[in-house]
């Protein structure tokens, strides 16, 4: 899968599979403290991805600047380019590499659309706290 960066560049999977990606993502956020992470694994329901990831900052600056951080390790570490939405407001900002998709919210705005209760439902299983 590729999507736009709107640069001219694509999300890609150059030199990384999606277990190195969610591995090098879930310990991003680790490091800059994010709140409430949820690993949806997406194998099997959808061809959108192969995992998705949720969590929480605790205010706008915070949540823009872990998904800043997250496309950049992702690029410099894994030569992969990820697309990202919504940084501008930072109450909730997407990054999708193609493989991973990365929901970073304010926890207002996370408790307003409940992803997660959405990908989990009926398939509880598959949702797994950090």
């Amino acid at each position: 899968m590729a999507a736009d960066t709107g640069a001219g560049m694509t999300a890609t999977r150059m030199n990384a599979g999606s277990d190195a990606q969610l591995a090098r993502v879930l310990s991003s956020l680790d490091e800059d403290k994010a709140l409430d992470v949820v690993q949806i694994d997406l194998r099997g329901k959808t061809a959108i991805g192969d995992h998705m990831v949720i969590c929480s900052g605790r205010s706008t600056r915070q949540v823009t600047a872990m998904s800043e951080k997250l496309a950049e390790r992702l690029k410099t570490e894994l030569g992969v380019l990820a697309k990202i939405e919504g940084k501008e407001t930072g109450d909730w900002v997407l990054i999708d590499t193609g493989d991973i998709i990365v929901h970073v919210f304010r926890p207002e705005v996370r408790e307003f659309y409940q992803l997660e209760k959405m990908w989990l439902q009926g398939h509880e299983a598959g949702g797994t706290p950090i």
